[in-house]
């Protein structure tokens, strides 16, 4: 019964959004909303930016994007600043043809699909409202209703801009119904929809053989031209190729470089002039973004042809390469894999993560600068300060390898290889070594992939592995640490008392014969050790964590073991190595003794509890573990 009451509210509020009345009435809502006019673009730009815009160090972050789009941010900062935002403001850029070039699986097609998905669920909102000539074909602005002499005067009284003409369908009702009298015209609001077939298009070449020219601009109506007797009437004509229901909104081109060249002539006046000719009739105006997608060969194809130089001046090329950014490709599997009908199977923490450093990976440059390797350039760019480096490198990083992202493994591979791991495997749980095998299975069924291709992917293979055997001993070492989190804390307090002493030139007392001792150098140094403080840096971080401290005493806040993330990753550190024979006896015995045993429960409800193991890779992990350390 909820479902249905849901139903009736959502056809109420269809109900509410609808609108009709006379082109008298529109004008009124000009008045009042002179949004409602805004040009295609203009209405694109906006409805991009009222889901948010936020300001990050590396650029803008544009949240229309941000559910669907992973990596991106600054291929969509250009895209919106340079390319939308002039066109939104009626400059040149509008009259290019937008073509979005990158390689498979890049991401071009979700761009276009969101774009369009936005716009109709935008045309629902006050913001995006807009309106058009009832019975019009394309839904045409109402203002083009005004007579050319009296567009100047209603302007700058209604502060809106005027463009276009009427069509020629909108032309033969203003006079055979409604005798000239543009007031008494019917006026509707409108919803954009792809699936209705208004102001969104989408045109997919097919064989040149068979396409159909009226498959983008109409076609003559047999069935009416004997009763109207020339091509010329507008009632004898079908206004519904992809450009006419594309109007007050967008046409999307697929695989537009691959079409035949009489189809693109049509968009050469498009673009520039904003009309295109149909039929037997005057250019007919229509206000929409074109927007296209293809790959990096077919468009050096499309440039190095003489005969697409008109049109290569057309159009504006945005590159769309793929993601570089680990954290961010999890992002992307994780929403193909939610689409799936695999959620009942586990997928262990760092799967996911392995097989993104793998893909991530096999996209990056080499870097030219010293000792810049490509797995310290991979963390950089993940938002990481790596030995030598930090954040304020990338632009320059950026600027050395300018197609950086435009090659590599595509996420479609990497998902087809996570799609056959969790289906072939026999268990409910899929770890990172499960995933980089079945990576490393299809390589080798991989038809087009030469040699030396395959040599460097294998590596990359190999590199992900040492990262997760990282990653797998330091889960190990957090668990681990928190069954000895006392002695943790021990460990923790006894550093601080002989920072305090160093940086304040005292001595220290034995806590059980009260004898004055000299701060424990040895003691320190293993601690920051851990973590890469070289001797000539130890006293600035010594004294770091003394003004932290003072500040937190100011504060009356205890400063604990974790206030200082570095401190807390040391201690972490040093108390593993000080455990690693016992971490090794426990995770590596056989038959383990009851002490050895409580330890690896505790161990494992710590896993699951908080780190996402289920049972079953929660052992695996330990015993792989084990292994590692035993090596």
């Amino acid at each position: 019964m909820d479902f249905l009451k849901r139903l009736e509210d959502y056809r109420s509020l269809e109900n509410s959004l609808a609108w009709e009345g006379t082109f008298e009435d529109y004008i009124r809502i000009v008045k009042k909303k002179p949004y409602v006019t805004q040009l295609a673009h203009a209405r694109i730009y906006n409805m991009i930016r009222e889901v948010g815009v936020e300001e990050k160090e590396s650029g803008r972050g544009y949240k229309f994007f941000s559910k669907e789009i992973f990596g991106l941010d600054n291929p969509l900062e250009k895209l919106v600043e340079e390319y939308f935002h002039p066109a939104a403001r009626r400059l040149d850029v509008r009259k290019r043809i937008l073509l979005l070039m990158g390689p498979v699986s890049g991401g071009k097609s979700t761009l276009v699909a969101m774009l369009k998905k936005g716009l109709e669920q935008f045309s629902r909102t006050e913001k995006g409202a807009l309106y058009g000539i009832k019975g019009c074909p394309m839904h045409e602005e109402p203002l083009h209703l005004i007579p050319k002499e009296l567009r100047d005067d209603f302007s700058k009284e209604y502060g809106v801009y005027i463009e276009g003409e009427l069509c020629p369908s909108c032309r033969m009702m203003l006079e055979t119904e409604y005798g000239g009298k543009i007031e008494n015209v019917q006026v509707e609001r409108i919803f954009l929809s792809e699936d209705e077939r208004v102001g969104i298009g989408t045109f997919t070449p097919s064989d040149p053989k068979s396409q159909d020219i009226a498959d983008l601009t109409g076609s003559i109506d047999f069935s009416t031209i004997a009763e109207y007797g020339s091509e010329s009437d507008p009632r004898a004509y079908r206004f519904d190729g992809e450009l006419n229901i594309s109007n007050r909104g967008l046409m999307e081109f697929q695989e537009m470089l691959k079409c035949d060249e009489k189809f693109l002539w049509n968009l050469l006046s498009l673009s520039q002039e904003g009309n295109f000719k149909a039929g037997r009739f005057a250019l007919i105006y229509a206000d929409e973004m074109i927007i296209a997608h293809t790959n990096e060969n077919e468009y050096r194809t499309f440039i190095s042809n003489k005969k697409n130089e008109a049109l290569q001046s057309r159009i504006i090329v945005m590159k769309i390469p793929y993601n570089l950014k680990v954290t961010d490709e999890v992002k992307i599997y994780e929403k193909l894999i939610k689409q799936s009908d695999l959620n009942s199977i586990h997928i262990a923490p760092h799967a996911l993560r392995v097989a993104s450093i793998f893909s991530v990976l096999s996209r990056l440059k080499e870097s030219k600068k010293q000792g810049m390797d490509i797995v310290k350039k991979m963390k950089l760019y993940d938002g990481e300060d790596v030995e030598g480096f930090k954040q304020k490198d990338l632009k320059e990083l950026h600027n050395e390898a300018v197609d950086e992202g435009m090659s590599g493994v595509d996420p479609r591979y990497v998902i087809n290889r996570l799609s056959s791991a969790l289906i072939r495997t026999n268990t409910q749980c899929i770890n990172p070594l499960d995933v980089l095998r079945a990576i490393k299975d299809g390589l080798d069924q991989h038809p087009s992939i030469t040699q030396e291709e395959k040599e460097r992917l294998l590596n990359f293979i190999s590199v992900a592995r040492k990262e997760y055997d990282e990653m797998a001993k330091k889960e190990v070492q957090k668990a681990f640490v928190y069954s000895f989190e006392e002695s943790a804390k021990v460990l923790f307090n006894n550093y601080l008392d002989n920072v305090e002493a160093y940086c304040n030139g005292v001595k220290t007392k034995d806590p059980i014969t009260d004898e004055e001792m000299d701060p424990d150098e040895k003691l320190m140094r293993s601690i920051e050790e851990q973590i890469g403080i070289s001797e000539n840096a130890k006293k600035a971080f010594r004294e770091e964590i003394l003004i932290r401290l003072s500040s937190y005493a100011r504060k009356n806040k205890k400063f604990n073991y974790n206030s200082h993330e570095r401190l807390r990753e040391a201690i972490e550190k040093k108390l593993f190595a000080d455990l690693k024979d016992i971490v090794k006896i426990t995770t590596s015995s056989k038959t383990p003794d009851g002490e050895q045993l409580k330890r690896i429960n505790e161990v494992s409800a710590r896993l699951i509890a908080e780190h996402g193991y289920c049972p079953v890779c929660a052992n695996e992990l330990l015993k792989y573990v084990g292994s590692l350390l035993s090596r």
